[in-house]
This record gives structure tokens, sequence and C-alpha cells, in this order.
């Protein structure tokens, strides 16, 4: 009952850890001027605590577990939000799950290598959750009229909404995210296994 009850609080606290690492949701007023922020920090804190809480367990499965733990979290945020009058699309509930489950993937066909874990599905993980979000948030209704409908009350300055650059691929989000993401993600997932070791 304790070493089950230690793998739900490395969870939750793993969770807190990535929700504390940076906005963890898309708010429609902001979400294109805050992409490679937002894009950088959570997977670099997926892939950090998803190989963290996966190496703990040693189970391939643990990853995807865990990225479902926060996507639940975001759609409780999501839903409160919504609670308070605010439109449905002025949350965007960020994908995690199939970049971790790119990272269980890798565990598992490697035959639960680690060096593997972290040096290729920390890659996979920095790659795909830019593009995985970027579809994501292709599918909001307008959101330049939700944002400047519903501006939050607290909004900083560097996230006031702006018009997106359109056809230039070095302004491309996608292209910023998905590099820095990829760079930052692998010596970070180390660092988060060197640690659990």
């Amino acid at each position: 009952t304790t070493h089950y009850l230690f793998i739900v609080v490395v969870a939750v606290n793993s969770t807190l850890l990535t929700i504390n690492a940076g906005d963890y949701i898309f708010y429609t007023d902001w979400m294109w001027t805050s992409f490679v922020v937002f894009s950088v920090s959570q997977s670099t804190m997926l892939a950090v605590g998803a190989v963290y809480y996966m190496l703990f367990t040693g189970v391939p499965g643990t990853a995807t577990y865990y990225a479902t733990i926060m996507t639940i979290y975001t759609w409780v945020a999501k839903g409160a939000w919504f609670a308070l009058g605010y439109p449905y699309d002025f949350i965007v509930v960020p994908v995690w799950i199939p970049s971790a489950m790119l990272l269980d993937l890798m565990y598992w066909a490697t035959r639960r290598n680690k060096h593997a874990a972290i040096i290729i599905g920390g890659t996979l993980v920095g790659l795909s959750f830019p593009l995985f979000n970027m579809v994501n948030l292709l599918l909001v209704r307008d959101p330049l009229e939700v944002a400047f409908k519903y501006p939050r009350p607290t909004l900083p300055a560097y996230m006031t909404p702006i018009e997106p650059q359109v056809g230039k691929f070095y302004n491309s989000p996608v292209a910023l995210g998905s590099g820095a993401g990829a760079v930052l993600t692998v010596p970070m997932t180390a660092l988060g296994a060197k640690l659990n070791t």
C-alpha cells in the first residue's frame, strides 16, 4: 500500500512541477504570442516528469498515465473558466498524451533502455509536442475575436494579443517551438533521470 501511495504522490507532485514550469493552459487571448515559451517549458517538463516517473516504476505506459493526469487537471481548469462565464474556446487544453505515448513506445521498443528513453524519447517529445498543440490551436474558433471580447483581467504586457506573422518560416512559432523544445528537452530529461538514480 505504501509503495502505491508513493507512486501517486510522485505523479501528483510531478504534475504540479509541470504546471508551475509555465502557464500550463493556452488562453485564447495570448496563445499565439506565448506559443514558443509554452512549447519550451511544457515539452521540457513533460519529458523530465514523465521519464522520472517512468524510470521510477520501470513500466512502459506510466508516461502516458502521467500525461493523462495533467490533461485531467487542465480540463478541470477549463471547466472553472467556463463556469465563470467565459466561452468554451477561451481555454485550449494542451495535447500531452500523444507525445508521452511516443516516450513510452521508445522505452518499450528499446527494451527499457533508459538512455534511449532520455535521448531519443526526449527528442521525440520536443519535436512532436509543439506540432500537436499547433494543430489543436488551429481548431479554435476565431481566436482574435475571443481574445478582444473576453480579455483576462490581469493580462501581462508581453501577452497582449497581436496579429500573428504569417508566411515567414523564420518567425513561425511552430519552427521556433519545435526546435527549442527538441534542443532543451534532451539535457533536461537527462538531468531528471540523473536525479532519479
